[in-house]
């Protein structure tokens, strides 16, 4: 008769896990506002639409709720690589709160999922440190998450992650890119780096054609370690974009905007473009982070499949009305972006057009 086998034996430790929970609870209360009910060892999130608080409340007229999930990429493998792992938690939750703000939602509440081959308490808590740093920046609520420990799918060292996020928009003033017309200016809010799209053909680069190490400093990347340059963590754009679209209630200045993630501004833009417009972009109108200028050389990359790649430097665009375009891009620079003029609307097909 065979010995009796225990969970910890096939590689799953139960124990761990009550650890770590003990250890992020702390990371998903600093997120926590007047909207959450707090369920200690809930089986679900509790959140609050509006609540009776007269300072808080919001009077929705009529509510739309807006979902995202996405996940960071082959960057958790960098981060593996740097022994780094509170940033991609920043950027696991900025590909969602990001891509609802398009919409002109804002974040209610996150939930994560992270996926490992050993459950290491220490390690998760870092992980998900940066994950409520994220949701600080967005305003948003860590309302809750999952962490799968998968000894046979994941190599050691391995992890991977997922997010989901929900936010709520009035149906009057959901922007979908209907308004843009020909005279609109394009304004794009700056980028840290790659963000969370690319890094294949980056890992690609630098890892196996150049062979390079993430301790590597490198004066391409000023002075900066080549794990630094790649695991620059996704700016939020959520607090400025709300505040711009706050300020014209009444008029509608806003009237698309855009994630720049995988494809590029090229694939991106005409996500929102009508199919009569184009957008027409000057290149030399914004400055170039150098980790595209040293992936391009080192690659070598064509010029043509960077921007097809990468945000090449803007990581948020927002087509405004020519008249509100200054005080749009001001309001912007106030709120901590770097803001610039990109381009213009012009009658077409529905592409971007690149110019030198």
């Amino acid at each position: 008769m065979s010995r009796p086998i225990t969970y910890a034996q096939s590689g799953v430790d139960i124990e761990a896990n009550d650890v770590m929970v003990d250890q992020i609870h702390s990371h998903l209360t600093s997120t926590y506002g007047p909207r959450v009910i707090d369920v200690p060892w809930g089986f679900a999130g509790l959140f609050r639409l509006d609540y009776d608080e007269k300072l808080f409340k919001k009077n929705y007229r009529n509510p739309v709720l807006v979902a995202c999930t996405d996940g960071v990429g082959s960057k958790v493998q960098v981060a593996a690589k740097a022994k780094c792992f509170d940033t991609v938690g920043i950027d696991l939750v900025a590909m969602s709160v990001n891509d609802m703000l398009v919409m002109g939602a804002e974040p209610l509440f996150f939930l994560d999922y992270v996926a490992l081959h050993k459950l290491e308490p220490a390690l998760v808590a870092q992980m998900v440190k940066g994950v409520a740093a994220g949701c600080r920046q967005a305003d948003c609520a860590l309302l809750g998450g999952e962490t799968a420990e998968m000894p046979d799918t994941y190599r050691r060292g391995d992890f991977d992650m997922a997010g989901f996020a929900v936010g709520v928009v009035e149906k009057d003033r959901i922007i979908t890119g209907k308004s843009v017309r020909p005279g609109d200016v394009v304004l794009g809010l700056a980028s840290t780096g790659l963000h969370s799209n690319g890094y294949a053909l980056a890992r690609a680069i630098c890892f196996k054609r150049a062979k390079l190490k993430v301790t590597d400093v490198l004066d391409e990347l000023e002075g900066r370690t080549l794990g630094e340059a790649l695991l620059a963590p996704t700016r939020i754009y959520v607090r400025s974009i709300l505040k711009l679209i706050a300020k014209y209630r009444v008029k509608r200045v806003v009237h698309a905007m855009a994630h720049i993630t995988g494809n590029g501004l090229p694939g991106n833009i005409p996500r929102v473009l009508p199919p009569d417009c184009n957008a027409v972009l000057k290149k030399a109108s914004w400055p170039r982070p150098t980790i595209f200028n040293f992936l391009q050389k080192t690659g070598p990359v064509e010029e043509d499949e960077m921007f097809r790649v990468f945000n090449m430097g803007i990581g948020y665009v927002v087509i405004v009305a020519e008249d509100f375009a200054d005080a749009a891009a001001r309001l912007l620079l106030q709120a901590g972006e770097r803001v610039y003029h990109i381009g213009r609307i012009t009658r077409g097909t529905g592409k971007v057009v690149l110019k030198d």
